[in-house]
């Protein structure tokens, strides 16, 4: 499997390709924004592991221009408690963060985390239709009233386990394990993000209100017809 690290820090990536490599993946490790996604772009990885903080051009909008052109799944590396940085880079497409400093040991395993949601297949493409969702595991693909939908790899997941659950309450733990392969950490509010991209790509039902609601203390339900 081909990783794409980009870091400024060319020891730290240095050190995070080679326990990366000592795990069984191919890495490159290139160390400026512009050269990262030119690569990203270039169809030869499965998943880029990006820094926010990179000088000239940084890794937000590194990310926005590869979400331009791309679904690739994206790891952010970012600095331990900042939130703006995490927030913004969820809302541009992001499947995930890692804080710095991190172990290479904790990165590897969101990793494959990821990998797991997007490479994995069911044996069969059993398709999933909720109302004007129709949804195709398999492929990974998704119409809403018969256009194609255009959904990052973790919203993908998060409107698939809804779907399954149609008319359930779904908690944000179980979303989170689910979803990110991470267990639900206090004040994370990456799920909370997510949830409202999928929001505004949906739209609103005919009555005005969100196809996608919010239970109070408890997670969010996918309205069923």
């Amino acid at each position: 499997m081909n990783l794409l690290l980009i870091d400024d820090d060319a020891e730290l990536a240095g050190m995070l390709a080679e326990y990366l490599r000592g795990e069984g993946f191919a890495v490159t490790t290139l160390h400026d924004g512009a050269s990262g996604v030119e690569a990203a772009l270039s169809g030869r990885y499965a998943l880029v592991v990006l820094d926010v903080m990179m000088p000239g051009m940084n890794g937000i909008e590194a990310l926005g221009r590869i979400r331009l052109h791309s679904r690739l799944p994206v790891l952010m590396l970012t600095a331990k408690g900042d939130d703006l940085d995490r927030i913004l880079g969820l809302e541009l497409g992001a499947d995930d963060y890692v804080p710095k400093p991190c172990t290479p040991r904790e990165l590897a395993a969101r990793v494959r985390a990821i990998l797991r949601r997007t490479q994995g297949a069911p044996e069969a493409d059993a398709t999933l239709a909720v109302g004007p969702l129709v949804l195709h595991p398999h492929k990974r693909t998704v119409s809403w009233e018969g256009r194609p939908l255009d959904l990052t790899s973790t919203e993908f997941n998060l409107l698939e386990i809804l779907a399954r659950q149609a008319g359930q309450v779904v908690g944000k733990g179980e979303l989170s394990e689910a979803a990110l392969g991470r267990p639900l950490a206090r004040f994370d509010r990456s799920i909370d993000v997510h949830m409202s991209s999928i929001r505004q790509k949906l739209g609103a039902r005919p009555d005005g209100e969100s196809w996608i609601q919010t239970v109070r203390g408890r997670g969010y339900l996918f309205v069923k017809e």
